[in-house]
């Protein structure tokens, strides 16, 4: 996905932002700036002692484990909907990107279609389709051409997919609370009728790809490098199974490669959203003939 000039506020291209640009066939993947699981994350998706009795699952006493659980509870329901919201915010710039789509985490395969904001050189929509370890993009610049698709290893990609296409996947999203170090109950809330627990902590990407494990685990350890806050801020909804309805997390990295100065750090809050546990998600990888072959020295610009 390709960003104007204005957009990059003449920061470096090879940063993690929510406008991507890519050249698979160079391995060369550059994030532009657009303002300067086990179960979930692709690990194997086991089942829990209570599954196993057939007894429910239900939400954890301690804070903590409640939240570190998530991900695993959620990844059983089979499948879920998703809202993202992702707003990113400068210095001098602020945007917000959002999406829907859903997760299957039976078949470890997702969907998101993300709304391009105006001023963008790509316009429309960006459709992601995300596997443990995988991203493929349409729509993600001008020169793929309409309908094919580029394929992205998320290790590519300095920030692991978290946030570069304008969306945290839903699987990346809730495998990161797998590495949640601090969890404070705040309340609960009641949301479309339904009781939530409201939980606030920071977590660590690092723990949280190596608990995931595998492919689904390479996202999160590509954020864990890139990110110059490592502590994560996080807010989570759970209803009483324990399953995950919304999680707001806080990424930071540096819009000026290695500055540490406040006004050169790029805030990126990531809102995931998920209703409709168990409901059928089409989300289909595409075809071999449908994905575009970059030649080494191509720019998608």
């Amino acid at each position: 996905m390709k960003m104007t000039d204005q957009q990059r506020s003449g920061r470096p291209a090879r940063r993690p932002g929510p406008h991507l640009r890519s050249a698979a066939g160079a391995a060369l993947i550059t994030a532009a700036l657009a303002v300067g699981a086990a179960g979930c994350s692709g690990g194997s998706v086991s089942g829990s002692s209570d599954q196993q009795s057939g007894t429910p699952d239900r939400l954890a006493a301690d804070p903590l484990t409640a939240v570190r659980n998530a991900a695993d509870i959620t990844g059983r329901t089979g499948s879920a909907h998703a809202a993202t919201d992702l707003v990113t915010e400068s210095a001098e710039k602020k945007a917000s990107f959002n999406g829907t789509g859903g997760y299957d985490y039976v078949k470890r395969i997702g969907r998101l279609e993300v709304q391009v904001p105006p001023g963008a050189a790509t316009t429309g929509k960006i459709v992601e389709v995300v596997l443990p370890g995988t991203v493929y993009l349409q729509n993600s610049g001008a020169k793929v051409p309409e309908g094919k698709w580029v394929k992205l290893d998320v290790r590519q990609l300095p920030d692991g997919n978290l946030v570069s296409s304008g969306a945290t996947d839903p699987a990346s999203a809730a495998g990161a609370l797998r590495g949640a170090q601090k969890a404070e109950a705040v309340g609960t809330e009641t949301v479309d009728g339904v009781a939530l627990h409201h939980y606030r902590g920071t977590l660590d990407l690092a723990k949280a790809a190596e608990a995931t494990g595998g492919r689904g685990g390479d996202g999160l350890r590509m954020g864990a490098q890139t990110f110059t806050v490592k502590e994560v801020p996080y807010d989570a909804w759970l209803d009483d199974q324990g399953r995950l309805r919304k999680v707001v997390e806080v990424f930071t990295f540096a819009g000026v490669a290695g500055s540490k100065e406040p006004k050169d750090q790029v805030k990126v809050t990531s809102t995931t959203s998920l209703r409709d546990f168990g409901k059928p998600v089409e989300a289909a990888e595409p075809s071999a003939s449908d994905i575009y072959q970059m030649k080494p020295t191509e720019s998608p610009k």
